[in-house]
């Protein structure tokens, strides 16, 4: 099962929008990486996100390049500093390939925890859009196959 932990894109500032919506530079972003992404091709069969405005947009974008059936979903527990336990817990019995939209620290955390055992070791430094893509070997062993950055996709 393969587990991919992606930050929302770049979001405008809350003085300019409380919603906190993705910027131009943010939709850009996860556009190019959907786009990526869907030519490779990876298939999720389905798609998570904590329900913020801009983890709702990026998930809605990369659903339309990634998810295979379904429909994009809010799943509780994935605000930025929600405690990552019981979601690792829960993602050691999954079977189907899955996609979250989320929020930093909680991404970074939910890898570190996943990777180590440990949610405060970190183990990479999210940017906005990035997506980690993590492998279930077998219960409680995890491996990273691979990260990629927006920036790397639109040659900033």
């Amino acid at each position: 099962m393969k587990l991919y932990l992606v930050q929302h894109g770049a979001a405008v500032s809350r003085q300019e929008d409380p919603g906190r919506p993705l910027s131009e530079q943010g939709m850009q972003d996860v556009q190019a990486m959907a786009a990526f992404l869907g030519g490779v091709p990876v298939r999720v069969a389905r798609v998570w996100h904590s329900g913020k405005l801009r983890a709702a947009q990026t998930a809605e974008i990369l659903a339309k390049a990634l998810l295979s059936a379904g429909k994009v979903e809010v799943v509780e527990g994935l605000n930025p500093n929600d405690p990552v336990a019981e979601f690792a817990t829960d993602a050691d019995v999954w079977n189907e390939d899955t996609l979250v939209a989320g929020h930093l620290p909680f991404m970074s955390r939910l890898v570190s925890l996943l990777l180590t055992g440990e949610a405060e070791a970190e183990q990479v430094q999210y940017q906005p859009g990035s997506v980690v893509c993590l492998q279930r070997l077998d219960a409680e062993q995890w491996v990273m196959l691979w990260m990629l950055r927006a920036e790397l996709l639109v040659g900033r």
